[in-house]
């Protein structure tokens, strides 16, 4: 691959804020990716609230996460995309949080594939995790809670 498609490629990156980039030619490929501290994604504004879906009271029973329930002042932090959630940078790596630490703002709490696009979900405020609402692995929607925090 040209050198001077990778630096182009560099380029788009930083001025669209994508977080990482996959481009395959033939035999070839590059992924670029980059880590910054104090990127906060926002909420996409093209995404509509996911509608509600109406179960027979035991199916809800069954499907309830084993986590306990998070209080009424706990802060929720809900998924700002569509995607697949993650826990761990890694399979078979150490979570990013558990319940019962704590987060300090800016801390990464998970990462949501979308697109093969891995982002990062950072900590919009500080506090002990109550609640992880949401299991490795589990496809999440816009808006859906993943962590309680008090």
């Amino acid at each position: 691959m040209d050198i001077r498609k990778v630096k182009k490629l560099i380029e788009l990156l930083e001025e669209s804020g994508i977080a990482e980039i996959e481009i395959k030619e033939g035999e070839e490929s590059v992924r670029i990716s980059r880590m910054t501290s104090g990127a906060v994604f926002s909420q996409p504004q093209m995404f509509a609230p996911p509608p509600l879906q109406v179960t027979s009271a035991p199916a809800a029973a069954a499907a309830a996460p084993a986590a306990p329930a998070p209080t009424s002042i706990d802060h929720m932090v809900p998924a700002p995309m569509v995607g697949t959630f993650y826990s761990a940078p890694a399979p078979g790596a150490k979570a990013f949080v558990q319940i019962g630490d704590e987060v300090k703002v800016g801390q990464v709490l998970c990462i949501i594939e979308a697109m093969k696009m891995m982002n990062q979900i950072e900590s919009d405020r500080a506090g002990k995790i109550t609640s992880v609402l949401v299991q490795n692995g589990d496809p999440v929607e816009f808006g859906q809670p993943l962590f309680a925090i008090q």
